[in-house]
């Protein structure tokens, strides 16, 4: 049982990743509330023409990312991967 139930809370774990604005795809961008393929390809774009995003806030200069999609999302997100790139 204990098996289980370890098994059971590491894969929430793993549906609960950050996404890396600064590399996710259209697709896992997608997968955040309120993030559709139009705003996941917008968040690109933007990525494509100004380079990284330096923190997650710059996520809200994105055409469509107002304060209260980015406060339901901005725990969800990250700009940097565990090694720090």
């Amino acid at each position: 049982m204990k098996k289980i139930l370890l098994a059971f809370l590491c894969l929430c774990a793993m549906g609960f990743a950050a996404v890396n604005i600064n590399t996710a795809s259209k697709d896992e961008l997608a997968t955040l509330k309120g993030i559709g393929a139009k705003k996941a390809e917008a968040i690109i774009d933007y990525r494509d023409k100004h380079g990284k995003f330096q923190n997650i806030d710059d996520l809200k200069k994105v055409n469509g990312i107002g304060e209260k999609l980015f406060e339901s999302i901005k725990a969800d997100i990250v700009t940097t991967d565990k090694k720090g790139k």
